[in-house]
């Protein structure tokens, strides 16, 4: 029988499936009329956000107010928006910029669009299978090897909540006369609630960009930029919000930004005052698991990271044979838990100040459930350790032939995989979530390249980007030196 996606949607509304997942709403019931009545155009008396001069004006004005930012942009086409426009507003065609390899695919796609000349900086690994933090040395030893850059952008904090020094990363970026781009992405929640760690737009970053809808009460799509400082020129950021900004702005999504900054000032302490107690709670409750292990700010410090966001429950499964799809499988089918994203040993369950007492228990419980048959089952209990080592294979840079940009002056083809070594990759190739590359057009396909693949393969792992979905072939470039 047929079903279209709107009785999906509401049929799936009526289950007990729990969202520890994005969008921050949690599907609650906040005060929204009848979206149809509301979804106008810009007539009369409601302002044009590609030339605010009233009511948006205005908004976008309480929104700076809130984060203490020089002046603030509503973003309705995502986080991807903003990623985009302050590459543009920060660089010219042709400059040389230092990206971290685990940034958004936007980023990528901004180097492509800018005809930007790129050097990565990688973070560091943690034994769980974590990407973590950004080292301010590693980036002044980069600086100190490439000259003429234009701007860093970094991604803090990472999808799994890993936040890096950016205090250090802007007096260095700034010291060398660049702009720092945070994307900041999954932090809009931060600086609002002591419990948290300070957002960038406060530590010294020239443009921030935050997803509302990731981890506060706002429609899926709904962003912000952020530009910090006196260093950006604000007209370049508006100029290239009205390209990559569609030009008919959802005044339903505006309306939903608005009803959250309104949320956060006139009911934010009282509503991060409940959050941070189940979130503490939820913590304390989960101390005693042997088996299965959820990552505290003690894991976290044993690898020296500046700082973390424990709104982000990573559940590692090291020491088990049961791998991060398994669990994610588990909490989903047997728990109706639906977690946001799961890699090769941990599942990572997100979570907001819309969260309810009863969501954290019900995650609470299912764990010790699985505990307890972790342990009556000693067969589960010789799982793979070595994660960092793997990791660090699955990252390892990959040999530069072509900058992203130039990539697309060469003719394009089909390789198989297995007679793809030795020939220039053509496509990028991401683990996703979070949708970071392990390789990207213009670099070299290698032996181990291959090898690695075939183990991400092996592990079930949501591998994206190449046009064959079978991962059978790839694209290549034909190429002489």
């Amino acid at each position: 029988m047929y079903q279209d996606l709107y009785e999906r949607l509401a049929a799936y509304s009526d289950t007990d499936y729990y969202p520890f997942h994005m969008p921050g709403h949690k599907r609650a019931s906040l005060p929204f009329c009848n979206p149809y009545k509301i979804d106008i155009t810009e007539i009369d008396g409601f302002d044009n956000l590609h030339h605010a001069e009233d009511l948006l004006m205005e908004a976008q004005k309480r929104l700076a107010n809130l984060y203490q930012s020089r002046q603030s942009f509503y973003l309705v086409n995502g986080s991807t928006c903003g990623i985009l426009s302050a590459a543009g507003a920060a660089a010219k065609r042709g400059d040389s910029v230092i990206i971290a390899r685990n940034c958004h695919k936007a980023a990528y796609n901004a180097v492509k669009i800018f005809g930007l000349k790129t050097d990565y900086i990688y973070p560091e690994f943690m034994q769980c299978g974590i990407q973590g933090q950004i080292r301010p040395d590693e980036l002044e030893r980069l600086f100190n090897k490439r000259k003429n850059i234009r701007f860093v952008m970094i991604t803090s904090p990472t999808y799994d909540g890993i936040v890096s020094d950016i205090e250090k990363i802007a007096d260095i970026v700034h010291a060398h006369h660049a702009y720092l781009i945070v994307d900041e992405a999954h932090g809009a929640h931060f600086s609002l609630s002591s419990y948290f760690p300070e957002s960038a737009v406060s530590r010294g970053a020239d443009i921030v960009i935050q997803s509302l809808h990731k981890t506060l009460p706002s429609f899926t799509q709904t962003a912000v930029l952020h530009v910090a400082s006196d260093r950006m020129d604000v007209s370049k950021v508006q100029e290239m919000l009205g390209i990559f900004q569609t030009s008919s702005p959802s005044y339903l999504l505006m309306a939903g930004i608005d009803l959250c900054v309104k949320m956060i000032v006139q009911s934010g302490k009282e509503l991060f005052d409940t959050y941070h107690q189940r979130l503490a709670s939820f913590y304390k409750k989960c101390e005693g698991l042997k088996h299965l292990h959820v990552l505290t700010r003690k894991d976290y410090h044993a690898y020296r990271v500046f700082d973390t966001d424990q709104s982000k429950i990573v559940i590692s499964t090291l020491g088990t044979a049961m791998n991060g799809k398994q669990l994610y499988d588990c909490l989903l089918n047997r728990y109706h838990l639906q977690t946001e994203m799961y890699s090769a040993w941990y599942v990572l369950a997100m979570t907001s100040m819309m969260d309810t007492q009863e969501g954290f228990e019900r995650l609470a419980n299912a764990l010790w459930e699985i505990e307890e048959e972790l342990g009556r089952n000693q067969n589960l209990l010789s799982g793979e350790t070595c994660t960092e080592l793997f990791l660090k294979r699955v990252y390892a840079p990959r040999e530069k032939v072509l900058e992203i940009s130039d990539t697309g002056y060469y003719n394009i083809e089909e390789t198989l995989l297995e007679e793809s070594s030795g020939r220039i990759c053509a496509e990028y190739i991401y683990l996703y979530p979070p949708g970071i590359p392990i390789i990207v057009p213009g670099e070299m396909i290698s032996d181990q390249f291959l090898c690695i693949l075939g183990e991400c393969r092996g592990m079930g792992l949501n591998l994206q980007g190449m046009k064959d979905q079978m991962i059978r072939k790839i694209l290549t470039i034909t190429y002489k030196q």
